[in-house]
């Protein structure tokens, strides 16, 4: 499928380069399959879901995974992506040219790794020197990873660390926030409880390899980046009987979807998985778990606008976001939100 029948225009000033506050007040467009668009704001969800619906969220937290230092004389920055073991991890460099094999590279404040060899995904493995945990290094020196269309308009500053952090995050080892589950705050929790609507939650560790362009011309040319992820059987279970039931599983966030997805069979049945997942949704997919989609409006051309075509229809997914554009929506991580509700 041609890459270029994911493109649109996107105006500069669409992007959001902070959230709404209260995080709830974030505007929604609500697309109810073959019905018409409605403009709504997230606080308005509640009358928007039936009880008995699940809404699925992803417990990862970000964690400081950007990194400046010095190889030398020469400036390195490094975005760590993925975890290898206790103290070894997968990293984008910038400059990446000026590091070899074995290279040692200060980051300060008394963090210091060693360079080793490239990876398939061209990343480099650092490994962290002394006994201190790599978390409470990254702690120590280094910042937030925002996305690079916020991060080129703007420094990333103290407020980052509470804003580019979903009310859910628990489990260390993400270097991009599930963004969709930005806007829940804990009044609008409450007010879904009260409206009949179950939450669920399970762990997929976001990569920066989500910020990668698709610099194929066709999507069966693109090797999407891989990510950990994990759901166990008790959580598993209850998904299994709320859809039984007659209940809609509504993903918040393309990562909970992924990994919804990855844990399905071909039967519909949810299963405990707790591994990576290259998994690439495009038009053509047919759907196991999900019912539906809360998510932040995506870049041209990526996997995410794919995946949501996939879900809506590309045509349908092309006209949502010009609508959405021409009403001011706000865009991308920081930006508003979309609730898919594709027909049965």
């Amino acid at each position: 499928m041609r890459v270029d029948l994911f493109d649109f225009d996107l105006p500069p000033e669409s992007i959001a380069l902070r959230p709404a506050s209260p995080r709830d007040a974030a505007r929604l467009l609500l697309v109810p399959g073959d019905a018409p668009f409605q403009d709504r704001i997230v606080r308005d969800l509640p009358d928007l879901l039936r009880a008995g619906d699940v809404l699925v969220f992803n417990d990862t937290r970000v964690i400081p995974a950007q990194l400046e230092g010095m190889r030398g004389q020469a400036r390195v920055g490094a975005t760590l992506h993925k975890r290898l073991g206790l103290r070894q991890w997968q990293a984008f460099l910038r400059n990446a040219k000026r590091v070899r094999d074995g290279d040692w590279i200060d980051f300060g404040n008394g963090v210091t790794a060693v360079a080793g060899p490239r990876d398939e995904d061209g990343g480099v493995t650092l490994r962290f020197e002394g006994e201190e945990p790599v978390e409470l290094l990254l702690e120590r020196a280094g910042r937030m990873p925002l996305p690079p269309y916020i991060a080129s308009k703007r420094p990333t500053d103290e407020r980052d660390r509470s804003d580019y952090q979903t009310m859910f995050a628990r489990e260390d080892g993400a270097v991009a926030a599930p963004t969709a589950a930005l806007h829940f705050t804990p009044e609008l929790m409450a007010a879904v409880e009260k409206a009949g609507v179950r939450t669920e939650t399970l762990t997929l560790h976001v990569g920066a390899g989500t910020f990668l362009p698709v610099k194929a011309d066709d999507t069966d040319d693109h090797r999407m980046h891989a990510e950990w992820g994990r759901i166990d059987q008790a959580t598993a279970d209850r998904l299994n009987a709320a859809r039984a039931a007659g209940g809609r599983l509504i993903a918040v966030g393309t990562t909970s979807l992924r990994l919804l997805e990855s844990a399905t069979g071909e039967d519909g049945i949810i299963r405990p998985f707790a591994d990576e997942t290259r998994i690439f949704i495009t038009p053509g997919y047919r759907f196991r778990a999900v019912d539906g989609l809360m998510t932040n409006f995506h870049l041209p051309k990526s996997t995410l606008f794919m995946l949501v075509s996939a879900l809506m229809g590309t045509e349908k997914m092309l006209s949502v976001y010009r609508h959405a554009i021409d009403r001011g929506y706000r865009f991308y991580s920081y930006g508003d939100s979309s609730l898919l509700l594709p027909q049965p």
